[in-house]
């Protein structure tokens, strides 16, 4: 195990940097999207909380590959749709296959980040927002000073689990050529004759991107978990 670790060190960081940089990018794009689409779900306007589950009844039904290989093959290759240049230069996002699978990861992850954001708002007492609304807080001022906060502090744990998920779900980004770590294991899979060996680097690795994610969440949802 340790000869081919050593002999392909250099191919294996760049794979795991890769898968890191997509996890990285689309946690933040998915929550941003996330709770954009959570203040719909509980919008008093009917059009957007009709848009919300739309939204998160689409995404949350429809296979991860499936939407990658879509903005790949046909936003992308079909339609002429670009996010980057035709370099192909190692830059922090560099080509477009990278960036529409940071798009798809986005867009997926973001229905269960809502998912889960709305289970929080749903454990903010009632009272708190009509406080608000007697205040003259608007919906959003009263969404974003009263009820998201304790609503973020309430779902840590799962928004945790959701982020590991993202993690492994990065892995699918090589069904549309993104140099990251499975699609190097494919590669070493193809070369190399020991397949198990192989499988248990990568299965080590992903354990150590994982487990401490695991663990910070963990740790966070104990310490600012609200007490009812």
């Amino acid at each position: 195990m340790f000869d081919l670790i050593s002999r392909y060190q250099d191919q294996l960081l760049d794979a795991f940097w890769v898968t890191i940089k997509l996890t990285v990018l689309s946690a933040i794009g998915a929550l941003i999207l996330g709770v954009v689409v959570a203040a719909m779900r509980v919008s008093p306007v009917p059009v957007a909380r009709w848009f919300g589950t739309a939204y998160v009844t689409l995404f949350r039904n429809t296979p991860l590959t499936l939407i990658l290989v879509f903005l790949s093959l046909g936003v992308y290759t079909t339609l002429g749709v670009k996010l980057a240049g035709d370099s192909n230069s190692l830059n922090f996002l560099p080509t477009n296959n990278f960036r529409f699978a940071v798009v798809g990861l986005s867009v997926y992850t973001a229905a269960f980040v809502c998912e889960s954001l709305r289970s929080g708002i749903n454990t903010v007492p009632l009272g708190q927002s009509e406080a608000g609304r007697s205040l003259g807080l608007t919906f959003g001022q009263n969404l974003w000073y009263i009820v998201l906060p304790q609503a973020f502090r309430s779902v840590i744990a799962p928004l945790g689990s959701v982020l590991i998920a993202l993690t492994k779900n990065s892995t699918i980004a090589a069904a549309i050529g993104v140099a990251e770590a499975a699609k190097l294991m494919s590669e070493m899979i193809e070369t190399e004759a020991d397949i198990i060996v192989v499988g248990a680097i990568f299965a080590l690795a992903f354990v150590v991107l994982t487990l401490p994610t695991g663990l910070l969440f963990g740790w966070l949802a104990k310490k600012y978990e609200v007490k009812r």
